[in-house]
C-alpha cells in the first residue's frame, strides 16, 4: 500500500459512514406504525420527494433506510424489518427471492437509469466515452472514485462498462472503492477524486460535481430497480405505498430526479 493510497481509502470509508444514520434498522414497532422501507442509495432524493407526497395523501408515514443494495439485502436475509425492498439491480432482489424472504408476486421493475462520468464541477476534464478511450492516462496518479464493483450495482455496471469499452485492465488498480455510490459521489464532489462513475440521477443531485460524459447503455447491463414487499412485512400501508411509486402523480418526480420509468 503506498503512502498515498491509505488515506484515500480511509476517505471512501468515511464517505461510506456519511450514510450510516440513513441505514439504522428501525424497529418492529416502528414498522408495525407505518411502513419501512430498504432502498438503493442512489434513490435518496427522489424517493424522500415520493414518500412525503405519500404521506400528504395518505397520513401514512414511512421510514426509508438508505445504502448499497447488496447490505440491505444481507441486512433483510438476517432478519431486518423491512417491509419494502427496492433494489438498483436484479441480482440482489433475486438473491432474497431465492431465499423466499420476498413476495415474489408483488414484485415490480420500477425505474431505468444511465451511469456517466463525472468530475468536481469546477475541472476542466473533458474525455469521450468510447472503446478504449484515455481514461487511465487522464487520471495519472491519482483514482477513479466508483462504488465497490465486486459487489455494490452501481461498481458492477461499472466495472462491466470499463471492460466492454476495453479499459478496465488499465484501471483495476486505480480504483477508489467506495461503500455506495453515493459515498463515491461524495468523494468526487469535495475534489478528493478527479473522476468518478455514478448515475446520472446521482450526479442531478450534486451541484459541486458535473458530467464529464454517459456511458453507452449497450456498454453494460441494463440498469434496473426492482422492488417488491417482503415475506415478513406486516404493515397495512406497504401495498399502497408500492402501488403509489409507480402511480402516474410519482412520475413527474422519478423523471425530474433523473431516472427513467419502466412501465
Amino acid at each position: 500500500m503506498t503512502p498515498l493510497e491509505l488515506p484515500l481509502r480511509l476517505k471512501c470509508l468515511l464517505a461510506g459512514l456519511l450514510l450510516l444514520p440513513l441505514a439504522v434498522v428501525p424497529s418492529a414497532a416502528a414498522s408495525a406504525a407505518g411502513t419501512t422501507v430498504f432502498a438503493a442509495a442512489s434513490l435518496k432524493d427522489a424517493l424522500d420527494e415520493a414518500a412525503r407526497r405519500f404521506a400528504a395523501d395518505t397520513g401514512s408515514r414511512t421510514t426509508i433506510s438508505y445504502g448499497a443494495s447488496s447490505a440491505l439485502a444481507r441486512q433483510i436475509e438476517h432478519g431486518a424489518p423491512a417491509d419494502i425492498f427496492v433494489s438498483a439491480d436484479a441480482e440482489w432482489m433475486d438473491y432474497l427471492d431465492g431465499r423466499k424472504l420476498i413476495r415474489t408476486e408483488s414484485r415490480v421493475n420500477l425505474l431505468s437509469n444511465r451511469l456517466v462520468l463525472i468530475s468536481p464541477a469546477a475541472s476542466a476534464i473533458g474525455i469521450r466515452i468510447e472503446h478504449g478511450f484515455a481514461l487511465a492516462g487522464t487520471l495519472g496518479r491519482d483514482r477513479l472514485a466508483m462504488a465497490d464493483p465486486d459487489h455494490v450495482p452501481a461498481g458492477r455496471y461499472g466495472r462491466a462498462a470499463l471492460e466492454s469499452l476495453g479499459v478496465w485492465t488499465l484501471v483495476s488498480g486505480k480504483i477508489a472503492r467506495s461503500e455506495n455510490v453515493r459515498a463515491a459521489l461524495a468523494l468526487v464532489a469535495r475534489g478528493e477524486a478527479p473522476l468518478g462513475i455514478v448515475y446520472r440521477s446521482d450526479a442531478l443531485a450534486e451541484r459541486k460535481v458535473r458530467i464529464v460524459d454517459e456511458f453507452p447503455v449497450s456498454s453494460h447491463p441494463r440498469i434496473v430497480y426492482p422492488a417488491a414487499l417482503t415475506v415478513a412485512s406486516r404493515s397495512a400501508s406497504a401495498p399502497g405505498l408500492l402501488a403509489f411509486l409507480r402511480a402516474p402523480a410519482v412520475r413527474a418526480i422519478w423523471l425530474r430526479h433523473g431516472f427513467t420509468v419502466l412501465d
